[in-house]
């Protein structure tokens, strides 16, 4: 009773300052210090209920009369009279209290309190509460990970709630905040220890600041989802930036220390990312992928950490599914009738195929190069194989389709030359991923010869090879054989078949004849995993290749046997330029750097012989009529050559 009287006292109090001369005074800290605690202290004191159970009537009024609800409903008052130089004044006691009593680690009575703060307030104060919130997160980044947690789940709860109405400038700061607490708690995580945690095992550090991550990541995806969209955009490109990448040596530490910490940091901020990709929602491909942004995250795609290009895989599915077909993707397996999965598809878009043609080489050449790794697990190609569907139902026309089929077909024939040395599994599920989305790609297209060429080839597999399907493969006992270098040409998809179908029916049969050969760029580069070595052996062999294009554009020609000649003679001089190549690249790989700077030397030297004759020749006087020149000392000298007759070397010519 008398603690109801102290509220309804204070009540009175909050509900003259409105008009009273005392209103300026009462925002004052030491008042505020004193009336806020007092009503978060009756909060916390939940009356106990009667023994008897009373009337529904008498409930009521016990209700009313409970210190508790009338303590909410005079800060509720307080709160809205609130103007917006008062609201700080308001909101610190409410933190200091939190704090003295220990109340952010079982979150329930912190994440109450800002509920009410949050709906009492007036909204276009809203963000004032998040930036007091951010500050004093700040300020215990060297507290206890779960009263950090605490204070980032009511920090969630009120971001939300806040921007419903007006956040101002915060965003990017709520998210800066939030970016540094989580490589602070890495660092933690590594280094198991901080100052207030004496006495405390590093185990339970570890396990403590995994909980206070996945809070921040959270919180992040749930504040993301409340932003219009060019805000989500804004956001996920200041995320990516902060991700540390090869591409940019200054962001990324040496060291076994620094690799954990670079690895970690890089996990912890594409899993933020993927959770503001989620909600995220944009008709136009463009806006939602910037070029900035996709190369940063096709970058990471590369890295041999088959976490992190899981996560890549993720985010760029979350970005291309904008109809929720992603689950009915998720399970890879050969059905029959494709309507049984109810596809929402939608015509591609003028934006959509502008975006294709900007950015679908990139994306090919990521899939292929991701499917030749060998630390690809069943998630991979699972996430391979949604991201290819979706391509094809979200934002393929004719073109992207022939595209799509051709770097399928190229990804079978990884498993089946096998240059890259994977293994069985590895192989086995690369086919597996071949026929399943060829079977559904062929029922897209509703060309009966080229279903029924999928269909044959699949029945052929279920009769002599069931370990290149997918129901055999992506299950928890994959059913393998290591006689795959045996396998008939009757359960391979033959690109010419494949050509001769659907070229009958409008499509381009000239690209889909043609083999889809990644152009691998500087990108490859970035990847720690190719010496430098590798990547210039790979590029010789692109290069040797005959670019497509220029076949397509070649004249046709009448077939002799003169013809037939030069061209097995040209394809000798090939072999041979290759094999040359080969022995090139291999002796600056493997021989001794004595050796190579000895070859050097010779060219170099042989090279500077050949330019000194030409500069000997270009400085002599040019001839006399008489064709004869006389010396300072009276001797005749031959007759020169004209600089206009002599013939360079082929190195001196420009």
């Amino acid at each position: 009773r008398i603690r109801m009287s102290g509220i309804k006292g204070l009540q009175g109090v909050v509900r003259k300052t409105v008009n009273d001369e005392l209103q300026a005074n009462i925002w004052d800290p030491q008042h505020m210090d004193k009336i806020v605690p007092s009503l978060l202290f009756n909060l916390q004191h939940v009356e106990e209920a009667e023994s008897r159970s009373p009337s529904p009537l008498q409930a009521t009024e016990k209700e009313k009369e409970s210190p508790t609800e009338l303590a909410e409903r005079c800060l509720r008052e307080l709160l809205g009279r609130a103007a917006y130089g008062n609201i700080k004044n308001a909101i610190k006691p409410v933190l200091i209290h939190l704090d003295n009593h220990s109340l952010w680690e079982p979150k329930i009575f912190a994440t109450c309190c800002f509920r009410i703060i949050m709906y009492s307030i007036q909204p276009q104060h809203s963000h004032l509460v998040i930036q007091q919130l951010l500050g004093h997160l700040d300020a215990n980044s060297k507290s206890a990970a779960t009263v950090r947690a605490g204070i980032v789940e009511v920090l969630s709860e009120a971001a939300v709630i806040a921007a419903s109405g007006s956040v101002g400038p915060t965003v990017l700061e709520v998210f800066n905040t939030l970016l540094r607490q989580l490589r602070l708690s890495i660092d933690y995580a590594l280094t198991g220890s901080y100052d207030c945690a004496a006495g405390v095992s590093t185990k339970i550090i570890k396990e403590h600041e995994s909980m206070f991550q996945e809070a921040v990541i959270k919180t992040i995806g749930s504040f993301a989802s409340t932003l219009p969209t060019y805000q989500q955009s804004e956001v996920m490109v200041f995320i990516m930036n902060k991700v540390p990448l090869p591409s940019l040596q200054q962001s990324i530490e040496a060291g076994k220390a620094g690799e954990d910490r670079n690895r970690l940091t890089q996990i912890m901020l594409l899993k933020s990312l993927l959770q503001v990709s989620v909600g995220f929602q944009c008709s136009n491909m463009l806006t939602a992928l910037p070029s900035a942004f996709l190369d940063r995250l096709l970058s990471a795609a590369l890295m041999e950490d088959a976490e992190i290009r899981l996560f890549v895989l993720e985010i760029l599915i979350s970005f291309i599914d904008r109809h929720g077909n992603r689950q009915k993707f998720s399970t890879i397996s050969t059905i029959s009738d494709i309507s049984v999965l109810k596809l929402k598809v939608d015509k591609c878009s003028r934006q959509d195929t502008v975006f294709m043609k900007k950015h679908g080489q990139q994306l090919y050449r990521h899939i292929y190069l991701i499917c030749k790794e060998e630390s690809n697990v069943q998630a991979h190609y699972e996430a391979l194989y949604s991201m290819l569907m979706l391509i094809s139902v979200e934002l393929a026309n004719e073109e992207v389709m022939v595209d799509l089929i051709r770097l399928v077909l190229a990804v079978q024939e990884i498993a089946q030359i096998n240059e890259d040395n994977l293994t069985a599994y590895n192989r086995c599920a690369l086919f597996a991923l071949g026929a399943a989305y060829l079977n559904l790609i062929s029922q897209l297209t509703t060309v009966p010869t080229f279903c029924q060429h999928i269909h044959e080839v699949i029945q052929m597999r279920q009769k002599e090879a069931p370990y290149l399907l997918p129901e055999d493969v992506f299950v928890e006992n994959p059913k393998l054989s290591k006689s795959l270098d045996r396998l008939g040409p009757e359960v391979f998809f033959w690109q010419s078949k494949i050509s001769e179908v659907l070229g009958g029916s409008g499509y381009n049969s000239d690209r889909l004849s043609t083999p889809y050969i990644p152009q691998l760029t500087d990108e490859d580069r970035l990847s720690k995993r190719k010496s430098i070595g590798e990547t210039i052996s790979l590029q010789v062999e692109v290069e040797s290749r005959n670019s497509p294009e220029r076949e397509q554009r070649a004249p046709a020609e009448e077939i002799t046997y003169e013809t037939l000649k030069k061209a097995i003679d040209s394809v000798a001089v090939e072999e041979q330029e290759r094999e040359r190549r080969r022995q090139v690249v291999e002796k600056f790989q493997k021989a001794p750097f004595e050796e190579i700077a000895a070859h050097c030397g010779a060219r170099a030297t042989l090279l500077q012989s050949k330019l000194n004759q030409i500069f000997e020749i270009t400085i002599r006087p040019p001839p006399s009529p008489s064709g004869t020149i006389t010396a300072t000392y009276g001797q005749p000298q031959n007759h020169s050559i004209p600089v206009y007759e002599m013939k360079f070397p082929d190195l001196c010519v420009f």
